[in-house]
């Protein structure tokens, strides 16, 4: 399964790389048009692919941890 996942982020990836080259070359306006439209099609499905297969997820603490003042001050007279 997450071999899977891995060979369509690659393919994605391929693709960027594919259309971010042609947008390189000369073209006419309507097949710049469209490799803009492919390439953050890509951009996006390779983004929600990589969200879905790779999921970060940052919990707020609860309550933050205090640095007692002393010890800040104490560190300084050593």
């Amino acid at each position: 399964m997450i071999d899977e996942k891995f060979a369509l982020l690659r393919t994605h990836r391929n693709n960027i790389d594919r259309y971010r080259r042609l947008l390189r070359t000369k073209l006419t306006d309507l097949e710049r048009q469209f490799v803009e439209k492919r390439l953050s099609e890509e951009q996006t499905a390779m983004d929600e692919l990589a969200a879905a297969t790779f999921p970060v997820v940052f919990k707020k603490p609860a309550s933050a941890i205090a640095v007692p003042t002393s010890a800040a001050g104490e560190a300084g007279h050593a």
